[in-house]
């Protein structure tokens, strides 16, 4: 009797890590919390992109004629020039990205 007790007893403790496992086998894995960012929009974000890159060059410029009268340093005009170089380079580089982007949205097939 003690013996069927024992192998009663051993028989439900594996059905119940069996149960324990199917269910968490079937149990479905909770959805993703969704964070709003409360950050700046695209166009924001390109909008001050823009406004730093023409602010850039209107410094570089002012610097340079700065230079030009000797009131400024050449090491300090070469600098702001190419901080202004820069800038224009990354507008038109993402002028050329929209560029492509508008072109590959046009020759789409409807």
């Amino acid at each position: 009797m003690i013996a069927a007790r024992g192998a009663n007893m051993a028989i439900t403790g594996v059905s119940a890590i069996g149960a324990a496992a199917a269910s968490a086998v079937n149990r479905t894995p909770p959805a993703p919390s969704v964070q709003s960012t409360a950050g700046p929009s695209f166009e924001q974000m390109l909008g001050k992109v823009v406004s730093d890159a023409i602010g850039s060059i209107q410094g570089g410029e002012a610097i340079a004629l700065q230079g030009v009268t000797g009131a400024v340093a050449p090491f300090k005009v070469v600098d702001a020039l190419m901080t202004a170089q820069r800038s224009l380079q990354q507008v038109v580089a993402i002028r050329d990205k929209a560029v492509a982007a508008y072109s590959e949205i046009a020759h789409m097939q409807i």
